[in-house]
């Protein structure tokens, strides 16, 4: 999401001193530029442990998002992703109906939710996090997702495409999703804590 390098390249130091350049790998620079994510070749989803004993693992079938890479500063990427609430899905239909109604994402008041980047950072290799604002109902709050860039080709039609695998955690209580049911043994039918899980697809821009 707005992170890379190139696999099998090691950085050099850089040597101290006022005629010190920085030698920026031209592979990376080349990848500088726009790009839309495929959404048929991407996916957003989410795992939450149910009932103290087993996780249920859903995700969201239609969102859009647009990224801007910086070959020569990772830092300076950026990513803007927009999911649709009422394509959510865990297989069961009831489950999904409960998930989009008051309890939860109140989807017909709230029908998006949206992430924002406001930073990012190369934490070494090819892991990158990026900062930024999740935003779900009507609560923005500060959101990091550890990002790991899968690599970049051009596909048959033509197309570059870069890929990135990421995850995060977050308290949905942080975002007003609080309901829950105690269960007679102790503990809740649905736990705080969600991972979100990316799998990016990107395609770019001419």
């Amino acid at each position: 999401m707005g992170l890379f390098s190139r696999r099998g390249t090691r950085s050099e130091s850089v040597p101290q001193g006022p005629v010190a350049t920085l030698d920026v790998d031209p592979a990376l620079a080349a990848l500088t530029g726009d790009y839309v994510i495929d959404p048929a070749h991407s996916s957003i989803g989410f795992t939450v442990r149910h009932a103290m004993v087993t996780n249920v693992r859903g995700g969201f079938a239609r969102h859009e998002g647009t990224l801007h890479l910086d070959g020569d500063d990772p830092s300076r990427s950026t990513a803007a992703i927009d999911v649709e609430i009422a394509s959510v899905s865990t297989g069961i239909a009831d489950r999904d109906a409960h998930l989009l109604g008051s309890d939860f994402f109140d989807a017909e008041l709230f029908p998006r939710m949206t992430f924002r980047s406001t930073s990012a950072a190369h934490l070494g290799g090819d892991a990158y996090r990026i900062t930024g604002e999740l935003t779900i109902k009507d609560v923005t709050r500060p959101l990091s997702i550890d990002l790991e860039f899968s690599g970049s080709a051009t596909d048959v039609y033509g197309s570059e495409r870069v890929g990135f695998e990421g995850s995060a955690e977050i308290l949905r209580s942080d975002w007003g999703l609080t309901w829950n049911a105690a269960l007679e043994a102790g503990g809740v039918m649905v736990s705080d804590k969600v991972k979100l899980t990316f799998d990016i697809s990107a395609v770019k821009q001419a």
